[in-house]
């Protein structure tokens, strides 16, 4: 738990340093589009493994 709130605070001080509007918005947006394709990622990894693929 204490590791998700130092991530918040990052998270919260990195784009509060950053005064463009739209440059805040578009990193924002890079953000969950980047983390987002990471959970697929993981997701896609969890579901070959549950079901017994082969990794040769």
């Amino acid at each position: 738990m204490n590791t998700l709130l130092l991530i918040r605070t990052l998270y919260q001080d990195a784009f509060h340093s950053i005064r463009s509007f739209l440059v805040r918005n578009v990193y924002k947006l890079l953000f969950w589009f980047c983390f987002g394709c990471y959970l697929i990622v993981l997701y896609a990894f969890i579901y070959r493994v549950a079901t017994g693929f082969a990794f040769d």
